[in-house]
């Protein structure tokens, strides 16, 4: 039986940086649910339907270079408030979940819709300010030219959308133990991840 973990959170929280290095410390397989909706994303700005781009998505799909951009990210964040669309991509993250490894699927409905029942569930946040500040130099660091007020007003609208939308809405499942991560360094935020994990696995850090 497979061992999952769910992390879910809004964006530049830092739930991506912990799940690979969950992943990576016990050896299990890790999905980033998010590649998903913006591999719809970046296909629907190309001019498809986004159902039907969910529904043709490839591996292929997930290896497009401008996954990352602030479009895609905006774009994503659109087409995964369509019930059609998260339908379509139901059946792959809980198949991924079945993976005889083990497996850590980040995302923002993992363990309220997609994984209800994991192991371990964590709801990784923190502030818009903070997250914006992390988005932004990411992008800084990128070449894009948007100023930090912009980046903040993006952050927002995006919490709006993911917290807000009718089906699947961002939110913490009841039984998931929060990590604020606003005032951790990356090395505490994994540190205080892999704790949680390795409890409910009966195992020392």
């Amino acid at each position: 039986m497979s061992f999952v973990v769910a992390i879910d959170g809004p964006a530049a929280a830092g739930k991506g940086t912990i799940s690979r290095a969950v992943a990576a410390h016990f050896g299990f397989e890790h999905l980033d649910t998010g590649l998903l909706y913006r591999a719809v994303g970046a296909r629907v700005l190309a001019g498809g339907d986004p159902v039907e781009c969910a529904r043709g998505l490839s591996a292929a799909d997930l290896e497009a270079e401008n996954l990352r951009s602030a479009e895609v990210a905006q774009a994503a964040s659109r087409v995964a408030a369509l019930a059609g669309v998260r339908a379509a991509l139901v059946d792959f993250q809980r198949g991924f979940a079945r993976g005889a490894k083990g497996a850590v699927l980040d995302g923002r409905d993992i363990g309220t819709v997609i994984c209800p029942g994991a192991d371990v569930k964590l709801f990784v946040t923190a502030s818009p300010e903070v997250r914006a500040c992390r988005r932004f130099e990411e992008q800084k660091s990128a070449g894009s030219g948007d100023s930090y007020d912009r980046v903040l007003a993006d952050v927002k609208a995006r919490d709006a959308r993911d917290m807000n939308r009718a089906d699947a809405p961002l939110k913490p499942a009841a039984d998931a133990i929060t990590i604020d991560t606003s005032d951790l360094s990356v090395a505490q935020a994994v540190a205080r991840a892999i704790g949680v994990i390795a409890a409910r696995r009966g195992q020392r850090v």
